[in-house]
C-alpha cells in the first residue's frame, strides 16, 4: 500500500465525527460496518489488559496520550485501521489502540457522569423490586443481558438489574441476549 494511500485512509478514519453512534440505530436502519472486522461501528467492547496505551494515531510510532490501567473498562470502537481500533472512553477522549488489547466482553460503567452518587441494583427489572446492592457511580459491571430499559448485570459475585439509562457501555434501547 502506498504511503499516500495509507495516509489518506488514516485521515479518513480520523475524520469520523466524535458523536458517531451515541444513539443506537433503529432496528431497520443500515448498520455501518468496520472495513477490517466487518463488525458494526460503533460498538462497545472492553479493555483486555490493565495496561493499554492510547495513541494519537494507528501505529506504535504515534505518541501515547493516555495509559488505561483498568482491565474490563468499557470503551466504544468508532473506527478501524488494519490492526488498530480508534476507541472513545466514557469521558469522550479518543485515540488508537491495538485490537489485541480489546475484548468482546460487554461491561458497563454505572452512571459515570454522576460522581459521588449511589445507584440501586435490584432483584428484578422493576423499580419496586428489592435492592440487592448499592453501586457507586463509576463501578464497572459485567453486562449479562439488556431488554432496552433494564440490564441484568453482575459485580463482585452478585447479580441484579440496573436501569439501562444509568449505564455507559450499552446503547439506549439496545437489546443484548
Amino acid at each position: 500500500m502506498s504511503h499516500l494511500l495509507r495516509l489518506a485512509l488514516v485521515l479518513l478514519a480520523l475524520a469520523i465525527p466524535a458523536a458517531a453512534g451515541r444513539v443506537a440505530q433503529a432496528a431497520d436502519a443500515p448498520v455501518a460496518r468496520g472495513t477490517v472486522s466487518g463488525l458494526p461501528l460503533p460498538r462497545f467492547v472492553s479493555l483486555k489488559s490493565d495496561r493499554v496505551n492510547l495513541r494519537e494515531g494507528p501505529s506504535k510510532d504515534h505518541r501515547v496520550t493516555w495509559v488505561f490501567t483498568r482491565a474490563g473498562l468499557p470503551v466504544e470502537i468508532i473506527a478501524e485501521f488494519e490492526t488498530w481500533r480508534r476507541i472513545r472512553d466514557s469521558e469522550g477522549s479518543d485515540g488508537w489502540v491495538l485490537h489485541s488489547l480489546l475484548s468482546g466482553r460487554r461491561t458497563a460503567l454505572v452512571s459515570p457522569w454522576s460522581k459521588g452518587q449511589i445507584f440501586a441494583m435490584r432483584e428484578r427489572a422493576s423499580e419496586e423490586a428489592a435492592v440487592v446492592a448499592r453501586l457507586e457511580a463509576g463501578v464497572v459491571v459485567d453486562v449479562r443481558r439488556c431488554t432496552g430499559t433494564w440490564c441484568e448485570v453482575a459485580v463482585s459475585g452478585r447479580r441484579g438489574f440496573v436501569e439501562q439509562d444509568k449505564l455507559w457501555g450499552v446503547y439506549p434501547n439496545e437489546r443484548i441476549e
